[in-house]
């Protein structure tokens, strides 16, 4: 099984509350996901985020696929981090990293994904075809919907790193 990275960072020009509030917050998931991957939550957004949540929810990665994603938040620090982890999904392996930070005048997001996918050799053929490219344009889109929600950074603070590997 290869282990496969996305890191990515965004500055948004808001206070470390406000962007906890939202990004903590699964039922705001779907505000930021490609509509055309038709992201709906089953269960597990009754409460505020805690160490142990389980959140279900259906998504269509490609047309004519659902596929039901069953996450587990593992870790979390209130105003700082939370790492979420697939319990059941499209993933041989799926641990997702979100830090928030104080940066000048407002936050400074990231994101660390280590992935890894099944089936092998065909698993890691779909990959290099589309997934890795999937993934980086659904990073996009949340980078331009967060900027639409909470405004563009002034140019100093401007920086959005995207890589997966």
């Amino acid at each position: 099984m290869q282990l496969h990275k996305l890191h990515s960072k965004q500055f948004l020009p808001i206070s470390l509350m406000e962007a906890w509030e939202f990004l903590s917050n699964p039922e705001n998931l779907s505000s930021i996901t490609p509509s055309h991957m038709d992201f709906k939550i089953l269960s597990g957004t009754d409460r505020p985020m805690f160490p142990g949540q389980i959140i279900s929810y259906t998504v269509r990665p490609f047309p004519y696929f659902k596929v039901r994603w069953v996450t587990e938040i593992t870790h979390m620090e209130h105003g700082h981090y939370f790492v979420d982890e697939q319990r059941r999904g499209p993933y041989a392996f799926w641990h997702h990293k979100h830090f928030i930070k104080e940066h000048g005048n407002g936050v400074l997001m990231e994101d660390i994904v280590d992935y890894a996918l099944p089936f092998g050799f065909i698993g890691e053929l779909m990959h290099s075809l589309f997934i890795k490219r999937q993934l980086n344009q659904i990073f996009e889109y949340r980078k331009q919907k967060l900027e639409n929600l909470f405004g563009e950074p002034q140019t100093d603070d401007q920086f959005l790193v995207l890589k997966t590997v």
